[in-house]
């Protein structure tokens, strides 16, 4: 899957749990049905800490870590084959906003969703909510695959 611009383009939430690694696939699988491209998309941000100057920060080398770690989530997840036909994206910002913002003109949003247990377990976690509510695109909320 390259990043050809008239294919259509999947965009998938990837956050290390194992609903984002179901989410992942099921994008994958979906893409090659379409003939499409995925981009595997990780919001990441500073942590906030009172009395601390976010300009006092190296973003370049914060990026690194969330960088490294969608890098090897795509390798652990699809393989390292799967793992090249993935354009991973890491963006800062508020999730919800990358994923909309990254999701303008896709054929599909896709992403996890966490149930915590119990009734939670019915209701969609607080992303995969406001993604579904604001997406201009279809979504698609998976759930973990259960083993």
């Amino acid at each position: 899957m390259g990043t050809d611009a008239s294919r259509p383009r999947v965009v998938v939430g990837v956050d290390g749990s194992p609903s984002s690694h179901a989410a992942l696939r099921w994008a994958v699988r979906y893409a090659h049905l379409i003939g499409g491209t995925v981009d595997a998309v990780a919001a990441w941000d500073l942590p906030g800490a009172y009395g601390w100057s976010a300009l006092a920060v190296d973003a370049d080398f914060e990026e690194a870590v969330p960088r490294q770690r969608l890098s090897q989530e795509l390798s652990d997840v699809l393989g390292a084959e799967g793992a090249a036909s993935v354009r991973g994206l890491v963006v800062r910002g508020n999730t919800v906003e990358v994923l909309l913002i990254a999701a303008e003109g896709a054929e599909a949003l896709v992403v996890g969703s966490r149930g915590r247990g119990g009734f939670a377990r019915a209701l969609l976690g607080s992303v995969s909510q406001h993604v579904a509510h604001h997406a201009k695109c279809p979504v698609v909320i998976v759930r973990p695959e259960s083993r």
